[in-house]
């Protein structure tokens, strides 16, 4: 039996899709603050850990090397198997690139209903993960799998990078620019995929942003140099530069018209097809009990609140770079194709992860 023969709509065997799946930061809060054992290690080689919600672990092994480890997987968030295995690996991949570092070694994490889904099907996400990782230049050297009811599929990463260079998402100076890579309204997209909502052009075009690589982004600044990085993913575009600022120390403001958008998302949001993540994430967000600032959300409406929420799956990179270093990051990112090279705000001085927004 082939897959064809056995049609399966992938997306309705997850209580979610992609990124909007993962907890909320309010959840992460609560999680770690029951733990009975430090957050925060004592091994001077562990150069990057709990301590700022950065994007992967850091390791030095040696003056010269170190080892960058993460760790990404979650349900379907769209029907095709093997679009499925690209967008879970391409964003696995993404928490390499957001600390400045280069892939390695990748092992498949695959949990599968064994008695609902053939596995005629697995083997067509795990085709799609694998031609990504490769496309990567690493290699997949194995893996996990478990029988679930929820399928769910990505990877554990290794990465590696001299230890001098690699990036952080605390390292924002006063006055640098913020700088996006990709557009944003993927998690719109992918309710209106799972509530058979989505055009076939929307899918192709959301397909399109999640499985292309943010090695294009990471070439472009090492090139020219940033402060700090940081990927966008289930925590949304707001909720991932807060963590820039608060790590930084710095406050920041965000100029709504500036944010790249995938054509017809904000549409979707407006038409109510808002993830149950990217409703997290705005609680969050204006929640004045969650140890951080609330945003300031100034002009904008509800519609356009979620919006700047929606909790992505493979989104770009964002980056706070020197304001006179701007104008050639821009540069350097459309030399080497991103999909967007967007400035959409700046770090300023002020309460530790506080943002204003303007129209």
């Amino acid at each position: 039996m082939t897959p064809s023969d056995h049609p399966v709509r992938l997306t309705d065997y997850s209580h979610g899709a992609g990124c909007a799946c993962k907890l909320s930061p309010a959840d992460l809060r609560t999680v770690l603050g029951m733990m009975q054992t430090p957050n925060v290690a004592s091994d001077p080689n562990l150069l990057v850990g709990f301590d700022k919600s950065d994007d992967a672990a850091v390791y030095q092994v040696r003056d010269d090397l170190a080892i960058v480890v993460t760790t990404d997987f979650f349900t379907p968030i769209v029907d095709d198997a093997y679009d499925w295995g690209r967008i879970a690996a391409t964003n696995a991949l993404s928490d390499i690139y957001a600390m400045g570092a280069d892939p390695l070694l990748a092992l498949n994490l695959v949990a599968w209903p064994r008695e609902e889904i053939p596995f005629e099907i697995l083997a067509r996400v795990l085709d799609g993960g694998g031609d990504v990782v490769r496309e990567a230049g690493a290699l997949i050297g194995g893996g996990h799998s478990i029988d679930d009811t929820e399928p769910k599929y990505g990877l554990a990463v290794v990465g590696t990078a001299h230890p001098e260079s690699i990036w952080r998402n605390s390292g924002a100076q006063i006055g640098d620019v913020l700088v996006l890579t990709k557009p944003i309204g993927l998690g719109a997209i992918s309710t209106a995929i799972k509530r058979g909502a989505a055009s076939a052009s929307l899918i192709e075009t959301a397909v399109t942003v999640m499985t292309t690589l943010n090695a294009s982004g990471r070439d472009a600044a090492r090139a020219v140099g940033v402060n700090a990085a940081t990927d966008v993913t289930g925590f949304g575009l707001l909720g991932h530069a807060r963590e820039i600022l608060s790590g930084s120390g710095l406050a920041g403001e965000i100029q709504f018209q500036t944010v790249p958008a995938i054509d017809g998302a904000l549409e979707l949001i407006n038409a109510g097809m808002v993830a149950g993540g990217t409703q997290r994430n705005h609680a969050y967000l204006s929640d004045l009990e969650s140890g951080l600032p609330s945003i300031n959300w100034g002009p904008l409406s509800e519609d356009q609140q979620f919006f700047l929420a929606d909790a992505q799956t493979s989104g770009g990179l964002l980056f706070a770079v020197e304001p006179d270093r701007a104008n050639a990051l821009i540069a350097a990112l459309k030399e080497h194709g991103t999909l967007a090279a967007a400035i959409i705000g700046k770090c300023v001085a002020g309460e530790a992860g506080a943002i204003s927004i303007t129209e």
